[in-house]
């Protein structure tokens, strides 16, 4: 079973100086930057998906620039993302078109010869039909009929069957060392079900199961089992945009090849408690809470703060930067646990003050995020792992702060789950 990272030019500055909080000297967006496979002393994926609709294009913009897109077009996906196949062998390259960019689209706005051009001049190695994503899903015990559901749903689940058969037929042109892939999409598990019957029939022998970011684990494992019942055991599966990785036994159960996903890097900075990882010495994940102290001149909050008159931005940056140097002085033992969490609490305090709270509902808000705080710097995670993330930035990796410096949590955290998956897999031979 192998991870996919879902990129979306995620790279960092590897000169970034930590205590100036700027970007290296004379640094080039991209040139200079690094993705996680350059960064760390060993890829923390076994491949990587981009999407077309983060790639963008004239008529439908994405995420890269206008001279990143000619670029990679130009060079292919491997070569503009730093990722040779001499260098990560068995890696694969896969694309797809990014289905929930245009989620609110009436219909893709790609159509399967031209993703077969973009693959083409991708280089990639494999490849999903155009899509187009089905938000509902069928409770327990209601399997509505194709005739039943919305014409909205009935046409999505339509078009993607219609241009996995349109993108087969096309993508024989790319030759066998592209592997084309049909997308599955549906509103229940049956319908998920005829869909894989349908596209496996057309000839794909890698199906990629879409739609299933919202839905619980149950509703997950629901669809594999009905899937991998239709299916001949010859053909692969893999999951799009699985965000529920410790459940990594269910897709293990069913047979599943191959899933994505951004997770690891995206709750370094945007889940509330989850956002540095660990193994325990029972080879589980476990989690650790940032300490969050946010740039005084630069977060919205703290700036409307001082606009509404407030809080002093003077004093904030005050506080701002004792919590710096109170959390560096603890982590070399020059400073007490107390004394950084004083200085932290103060600053978050000034942060999250609001006089509509009452003064017993702010101190408990304060108490249990001591706490937190409390457990991440008590343990002092950063020791005891060996990634290059925690040996070169110490304790600066444990405080959300700027970009450049989150992500590298993120890489880290990507570097944590590969080696859990690792072990995984040797357990599962």
């Amino acid at each position: 079973m192998k991870f996919l990272f879902a990129d979306s030019l995620d790279t960092i500055d590897p000169a970034y100086n930590f205590v100036a909080d700027r970007n290296g000297t004379g640094r080039t967006v991209h040139r200079d930057d690094q993705y996680p496979h350059e960064f760390l002393d060993r890829a923390p994926y076994d491949g990587i998906l981009v999407s077309r609709g983060i790639v963008g294009d004239a008529r439908y913009p994405g995420k890269y620039s206008e001279a990143q897109l000619m670029r990679f077009r130009r060079e292919g996906a491997r070569r503009f993302l730093r990722y040779p196949l001499e260098r990560f062998p068995d890696s694969i390259m896969m694309g797809d078109c990014g289905a929930f960019t245009y989620r609110n689209f009436p219909e893709p706005p790609y159509r399967a010869g031209d993703t077969v051009e973009f693959y083409a001049d991708g280089g990639f190695s494999h490849g999903c039909a155009p899509d187009h994503l089905i938000f509902d899903f069928d409770e327990v015990g209601i399997e509505r009929a194709l005739i039943d559901v919305p014409e909205d749903v009935r046409r999505r689940y339509e078009i993607t069957l219609q241009n996995g058969a349109e993108f087969f037929a096309e993508a024989a042109r790319l030759g066998p060392d592209f592997t084309p892939m049909g997308v599955i999409q549906g509103w229940s598990t049956r319908s998920m079900a005829d869909a894989a019957r349908q596209l496996a029939a057309m000839g794909f022998d890698y199906l990629a199961i879409g739609g299933t970011v919202p839905l619980k684990i149950d509703q997950i494992r629901r669809v594999l089992a009905a899937v991998r019942d239709a299916l001949p055991n010859s053909v692969r599966l893999h999951l799009l945009g699985f965000g529920k990785i410790e459940e990594l036994r269910s897709l293990e159960e069913f047979g599943v090849s191959s899933f994505d996903t951004t997770s690891p890097l995206l709750r370094a900075f945007k889940d509330a408690r989850k956002n540095y990882w660990a193994r325990t010495s029972d080879g589980d994940l476990s989690y650790y809470t940032a300490i969050r102290i946010p740039q005084a001149i630069e977060n919205n909050k703290l700036k409307h703060k001082a606009l509404e008159g407030s809080l002093n931005q003077e004093a904030a940056r005050h506080l701002e930067d004792v919590a710096l140097k109170s959390v560096r002085a603890y982590s070399t033992g020059e400073a007490t646990l107390d004394q950084s969490l004083d200085a932290v609490m103060a600053y978050w305090a000034a942060l999250n003050w609001d006089e509509e709270t009452s003064p017993t509902r702010r101190a408990e808000a304060a108490a249990r995020q001591r706490k937190v705080y409390a457990k991440t710097l008590t343990d002092r995670p950063w020791e005891h792992c060996g990634c290059r993330v925690c040996r070169e930035s110490g304790v600066e990796a444990l405080i959300f702060r700027t970009s450049n410096r989150n992500k590298r949590r993120g890489i880290h955290n990507l570097h944590v789950f590969h080696t859990h998956l690792n072990e995984f897999r040797r357990e599962t031979v």
